[in-house]
């Protein structure tokens, strides 16, 4: 395998036995060589992951360092970065073959880091074939599906680090209670009635954030990409070109400086319940916070997901499988008879009941 190749140089992954394209291969955690199966291990070394201060302008290099083919899926509008000895243009995300292939009209800001993807393709399949058999109300033929496209892409994220310092006022409610005296059927009777008791209250508060995730792609819904579950971003390291090779990397569709407006956003808003948490007593009204959100450092950085498409009569459906954990979520078909059949039987379950219920009530009647 050539030296690793300077910011800005691409590198060429070559069989160091028989020239042939190298690719990473995670199961095995190395390059390896689909001709000869030779593997080449990458070293992670010891490097830095840098964050870099944010001033309203990119700072990170550019570029992946790969010899890339960039594509743009027309249907769900996902531009992605391919291995150049790739060979499926159908998009990875919606499984559409409306990709076009194209000069790439940017130089996107090189990712800082990335978690290596880690859940092979046999995994990959197995967990879908078990996910497709929990699906309850889904057709009982589904669970035979064999026909599917499965691609393994890096899927673009920033973080921010920041911290926060708020100040807040409210009017804080305190309980208490009185008793009160009413008449009911002509006799009094006494009742305890709560009231509040409102008094001015004031703090301050400073908090720290680290690794705030925010979410840059176009072809994976942030819902749906929630969904996936928590990534162990412990497991970052520093960014090598070696990690993409023979696979996909979305180019990020969220820019630097939306992503921290949505970060500060975020951060105010989370800023406002937790000053909410602060104000004393059982209730609180007229509620305001101030807050500055300062020394804000960010990175760029991919992580790695499984999107997994399959076809039922026709109708495609989109699947994500986490590159970490191999967890699964996405849609599936729904059955109409498995539900008619479920909505009959709690009818005749609730018939039932009530069958059983009026004749207790009758018998005590009778009785």
């Amino acid at each position: 395998m050539e030296a690793p190749a300077e910011p800005g140089k691409s590198l060429q992954l070559k069989c160091p036995r028989c020239a042939a394209p190298l690719r990473w291969d995670p199961d095995a955690d190395r390059l390896a060589c689909a001709h000869c199966e030779h593997q080449v291990e990458v070293p992670r070394g010891e490097a830095v992951i840098y964050e870099y201060p944010y001033d309203g302008r990119a700072q990170a290099p550019e570029g992946f360092d790969l010899p890339v083919r960039h594509t743009r899926c027309t249907a769900c509008g996902a531009e992605v970065s391919f291995d150049q000895n790739a060979r499926s243009l159908e998009c990875g995300f919606c499984g559409s073959p409306q990709v076009l292939e194209e000069a790439s009209l940017r130089r996107p800001l090189r990712p800082e880091s990335l978690i290596p993807l880690d859940v092979g393709r046999a995994a990959v399949e197995a967990n879908f074939q078990r996910w497709l058999r929990s699906r309850w109300f889904a057709p009982r033929a589904l669970a035979k599906t064999r026909s599917f496209q499965a691609a393994g892409i890096y899927v673009p994220f920033w973080t921010f680090d920041a911290q926060a310092e708020s100040d807040w006022s409210a009017d804080a409610g305190h309980y208490y209670y009185v008793p009160v005296t009413r008449r009911v059927n002509g006799r009094p009777r006494v009742s305890m009635e709560r009231r509040v008791r409102w008094v001015p209250a004031s703090g301050r508060r400073s908090d720290v954030y680290d690794d705030h995730l925010i979410h840059a792609s176009r072809g994976i819904s942030p819902q749906l990409c929630a969904k996936l579950g928590r990534f162990d971003l412990a497991q970052l390291v520093p960014y090598k070109p070696e990690y993409l090779a023979g696979w996909s990397a979305e180019e990020y569709a969220v820019g630097l400086e939306p992503a921290c407006d949505a970060f500060v956003a975020a951060v105010q808003a989370d800023q406002r319940q937790r000053c909410s948490g602060d104000v004393p007593g059982d209730t609180q009204r007229n509620l305001r916070v101030r807050t500055h959100v300062h020394s804000v450092y960010y990175k760029h950085i991919l992580l790695p997901v499984w999107s997994l498409t399959y076809n039922w009569r026709g109708q495609p459906y989109a699947v994500l499988i986490h590159g970490q954990t191999g967890h699964v979520v996405g849609k599936a078909p729904v059955s109409w008879v498995k539900v008619l059949l479920l909505v009959l039987a709690i009818l005749a379950v609730a018939l039932v009941v009530f069958a059983v219920a009026a004749q207790s009530g009758g018998r005590g009647g009778w009785r």
